[in-house]
Parts: structure tokens; sequence; C-alpha cells
């Protein structure tokens, strides 16, 4: 099975973003609730999902709420916030 791999480079990018924060990050996808410092549900939710929900709660959310949605929108990925 051949994975893309500019999905790869997005999953990644996405899961360093989310750990440089302390604030909680689940994505919520058409599919399911994966934390986005999970590499392993985040490769899968990124591979077969077409929708993301991001609820971030914590100490920097607001930092790490722009700082998720701009990854997201630079990888063409349709995002919502909360």
């Amino acid at each position: 099975m051949a994975i893309d791999k500019t999905l790869v480079k997005v999953v990644v990018q996405i899961n360093q973003t989310a750990n440089k924060y302390q604030s909680s990050i689940v994505i919520k996808t058409d599919k399911a609730m994966i934390d986005a410092k999970s590499i392993l549900g985040l490769t899968n939710s990124i591979l077969t999902s077409s929708s993301f929900h991001l609820d971030i709660h914590g100490p920097d959310e607001d930092q790490a709420k722009t700082a998720m949605q701009q990854i997201f929108r630079k990888s063409g990925l349709p995002v919502s916030v909360s």
C-alpha cells in the first residue's frame, strides 16, 4: 500500500505542532476522536477522513488554536475549532 508522502508530512507537522503546547488537542473526524499528540491515531485519521474539528483546551489554548488552524489550512484540510 502506497502512502502519499505529502500526507505523511502533514501528519508529522500536525503532531509536532500539537506537542509544542500543554493544552489538550483532540481532533474529531467524521469517524473518530483522536489525540493530536498521538502519531499513530493521527496518521489513520488524516488518511481516512474528510472533515476535521479541533477541540482545544488548556493554559495555552489560544496559541495552540492559531497554530493548529494554520497547519490544517496550509495543508488544504477543512477544519473548524472550538
